[in-house]
């Protein structure tokens, strides 16, 4: 057993990978920055995770048989901290020689007022103030805004006539009671007159749509891409374990906050809204459905599940390799159903790796109990990485 002092700077203990990444991503560290920490997919065993040009490699540090460490067996060494003594002075066969550990950046927990509204579901409007209007879509505007002078919330205001107000308070009733650390959190509500207020945590970078293409692939890479479908998935599974269904599962429903947290928003809202935008929603049966977006059955029957969801959630993926990019561009809806008739599927983008492609084929099986779970969805994706392969004499590396 190997103990370590909680001193050790650069020793991070039992971080997952994708928090590994989140850390040294922050903007103060700089190439070289490093940490060690405990491997997810090989318990007793420990990982060293290395920032290089705003992307994170990861090696895997093999024990020999009787005690010490190494990535080649070139180079061994007795303690972690004689390992890390040597990859400071030298990159050694790593990607570059080990600088300054990590910095240790506290990722807040957004603030929750529900535990305030538990009993005030619906609040008094003056009580809210809007501050900075954050964007648009299909049911409203969404604004930033102040609670009680003192909690920052998002606020969506909805256009007057867009829902039924039972219907709605229905169902977000239900909503509020969905809690996990990848969904937005509904707060309160402002029924009592237009235009209808839903009070939730707030998301300051947008949705995820809007900032793909902001980015423009400029500062978003594989890792980065494979750490957003992650924590989707990891959303959209904890909806799976309570049998409710998402109905429109997209980037634009994708909510960006800081620290590269992204969460799922909007869910069960498709349920209880009258959309009216044509560019998205297409009336299919007079029912308005995200046709690129949406199962083949569910479009067919209107036959909603939680595997139709798992079938967005590749259209998803789709968005999220491509930087945001509308699927099936140039083709109308009526051509898009036509073709899915036919068994077309989306083709591997440019990028693309085959890895990734495969599961956003798998969430495309013409059969919806063929598709994954979302539960298996977020293990390959969390452990999307983890794999050997070969990297100059460190035949253990795996980012």
């Amino acid at each position: 057993m190997v103990v370590l002092s909680n001193e050790i700077r650069w020793f991070f203990g039992a971080i997952k990978r994708a928090d590994a990444e989140k850390q040294l991503l922050y903007s103060e560290n700089q190439t070289g920055a490093f940490l060690i920490r405990e491997s997810e997919s090989d318990k007793g065993n420990f990982a060293l995770s290395v920032l290089v040009d705003r992307a994170v490699k990861h090696y895997k540090i093999r024990r020999l048989d009787e005690g010490g460490f190494f990535l080649t067996r070139k180079r061994t060494f007795t303690t972690l901290n004689e390992f890390v003594d040597y990859y400071t002075q030298t990159s050694g066969g790593l990607c570059v020689k080990l600088g300054k550990p990590c910095l240790k950046i506290q990722i807040p927990a957004p603030f929750d007022l529900s535990y305030k509204t538990a009993d005030q579901w619906e609040i008094d409007r003056n009580s809210v103030q809007l501050l900075k209007r954050l964007g648009s879509g299909q049911f409203g505007e969404v604004w930033e805004g102040l609670w009680n002078n003192t909690t920052p919330v998002a606020v969506k205001t909805l256009k007057p006539g867009s829902m039924d107000p039972n219907d709605f308070l229905r169902e977000a009733q239900i909503m509020k009671n969905l809690r996990h650390p990848k969904l937005i959190q509904l707060y309160a509500v402002c029924t009592l007159e237009d235009p209808i207020y839903i009070i939730t945590e707030l998301m300051r970078h947008g949705s995820l749509q809007e900032y793909l293409q902001n980015d423009a692939g400029l500062k978003i890479q594989l890792t980065q891409q494979v750490d957003m479908a992650a924590q989707v998935a990891s959303g959209m599974a904890y909806l799976e374990s309570q049998n409710y269904i998402h109905r429109d599962l997209a980037a634009r429903n994708v909510l960006v906050g800081e620290h590269n947290i992204y969460k799922v928003a909007d869910f069960g809202l498709a349920r209880v809204f009258k959309v009216d935008n044509e560019d998205i929603y297409e009336s299919r049966h007079e029912i308005k459905l995200p046709v690129k977006w949406t199962a083949p059955e569910a479009i067919r029957a209107n036959k909603f599940s939680i595997k139709s969801d798992v079938w967005s959630f590749g259209i998803l993926l789709y968005e999220i390799i491509t930087y945001g990019k509308i699927p099936y561009s140039g083709m109308t809806g009526a051509q898009v159903i036509q073709m899915l008739s036919q068994n077309y599927r989306l083709p591997q983008p440019s990028n693309c790796p085959q890895q990734f492609y495969n599961i956003m084929l798998e969430c495309w099986n013409a059969e919806p109990k063929e598709r994954p779970k979302f539960e298996t969805l977020y293990w390959k994706l969390e452990g999307y990485f983890e794999t050997d392969s070969f990297y100059s004499d460190a035949d253990d590396f795996i980012g």
